[in-house]
């Protein structure tokens, strides 16, 4: 079974700077990618999710705490699910993995932080959006 899970990345420094890597992350699967970046730290983007498309995610600039619940029922999910919590930094190269099956609930840390998304299918291959309203869920970010 799929499940989320940190990629987690690595840096090296010498006399000539810093070096940030991930060789862990197979990126074959992604077909496209984008970047986030909300307007406040008090602003949350979600909730928003994919039965069949799958998630990377992430920081390029700043820190994000990103949020993810496994949906048991997409036309009536539990108010109640199991919320599961993330710390993306751009200081290392992690990657949060979302599979498919889950929403997500982003919020930037800090002012001006940028959030990098690849995703495994293009703009418009299939139809797979859902969104819930940010506070849909009893234990909101």
């Amino acid at each position: 079974m799929n499940v989320p899970k940190i990629i987690h990345g690595e840096k090296y420094s010498d006399e000539r700077g810093r070096l940030f890597f991930n060789n862990n992350f197979d990126v074959s699967p992604v077909k496209r990618i984008y970047f986030i970046e909300n307007n406040s730290t008090e602003y949350i983007r979600g909730w928003t999710g994919h039965k069949i498309e799958q998630r990377w995610f992430t920081a390029s600039k700043g820190v994000f705490i990103i949020k993810l619940i496994e949906i048991d029922n997409w036309e009536n999910p539990s108010k109640n699910s199991e919320i599961l919590e993330f710390e993306l930094s751009s200081e290392k190269l992690d990657i949060l993995y979302m599979p498919s099956g889950y929403v997500s609930a982003i919020r930037a840390k800090e002012e001006n932080s940028k959030l990098l998304v690849m995703v495994n299918y293009s703009l418009g291959e299939i139809n797979d959006e859902y969104r819930f309203p940010s506070d849909y869920f009893e234990n909101i970010l």
